[in-house]
């Protein structure tokens, strides 16, 4: 059986806690404080904008498994400690925040073992401080068995091509420089892999690697680019879904929607039968992910 790059399956957790996670914030450069006062409002806010984010993915015939987070996890509504394949194996990675380690509850993990096999649990490695945070980290070229990553405080160098040699996925690693001039916490933000096209935007990676990744990612796909500044809008954080009768759509936020121009929209239109997009203002502003963060694919 071929690879396939897209699933009709998506895991989500309906956050129990939703503020801006102060142990993530070194790291993630999109996300701004709030203030404790605020955390009911933003969690209510948060709340109405998850369910319409799911409802708009189910009635588009996408089906979705929906368990409960926890409290003490602000982060529990993305899911991204984890990775499945279509052999039902289920790999578990280890997360760099204390506080997001605490999401991988055993109801959940045992919830996914009814479906999935566990193939390997990284997350012993936390201890020393090697982290690798599966499909924000890495974004896999399924098909053509490629991982894309750029290294940052959440993605250790070392064990993601260590990782990639032991599940025989040929990595292509840059570097790259977020809008503060540091690195790019998650790889997710400024990239997806699609069935035909793959969204990036070379303009936040080191000039020393663009031309090889740029190489690399047209070899199987047509190009969609973004700039720098769509990137802050999240465009960079999509995921292409299956819905009814398998037709490729693709998922992001309404924010990130807005900022694409005109010809992109139509660009999109030749691959996609549906941009399905929703208002994630709140999740946006204070976990600083957006529609890709909050969707795990179940193979």
């Amino acid at each position: 059986m071929l690879a396939k790059q897209s699933s009709n399956k998506i895991f989500m957790i309906e956050p129990a806690e939703f503020y801006s996670n102060p142990q993530t914030e070194d790291s993630n450069h999109y996300q701004i404080k709030n203030e404790n006062d605020e955390k009911q409002l933003i969690l209510d806010k948060a709340l109405i904008e998850f369910h319409n984010f799911k409802s708009n993915l189910e009635n588009n015939g996408v089906e979705v498994l929906c368990l409960k987070g926890i409290e003490g996890c602000p982060d529990h509504v993305f899911p991204n400690w984890f990775i499945t394949f279509e052999n039902k194996t289920i790999q578990i990675f280890p997360m760099n925040a204390e506080n997001r380690r605490r999401e991988k509850t055993s109801e959940m993990i045992n919830k996914l073992c009814e479906i999935y096999k566990i193939q390997n649990d990284y997350s012993h490695l936390e201890i020393e401080d090697i982290f690798l945070e599966s499909t924000s980290s890495m974004v896999v070229d399924r098909v053509n068995r490629v991982v894309y990553a750029t290294p940052s405080p959440r993605t250790n160098e070392k064990f993601l091509n260590e990782w990639c040699d032991r599940n025989e996925f040929d990595l292509c690693s840059f570097k790259t420089v977020s809008h503060t001039g540091s690195d790019i916490y998650h790889t997710d933000v400024l990239m997806y892999v699609g069935t035909e096209i793959i969204g990036i935007s070379f303009d936040v990676i080191d000039k020393k690697d663009r031309d090889r990744v740029m190489k690399k990612v047209s070899k199987n796909h047509k190009i969609f680019e973004l700039t720098a500044d769509q990137i802050l809008n999240f465009c960079g954080n999509s995921l292409e879904v299956k819905g009814k009768n398998e037709s490729l759509m693709l998922a992001m936020s309404s924010r990130a929607h807005s900022a694409l121009n005109a010809e992109q929209k139509v660009f999109l239109s030749r691959y996609y039968k549906k941009i399905i997009h929703s208002d994630l203002a709140t999740i946006e502003k204070y976990g600083g992910g957006s529609a890709r963060c909050m969707l795990s694919e179940l193979f």
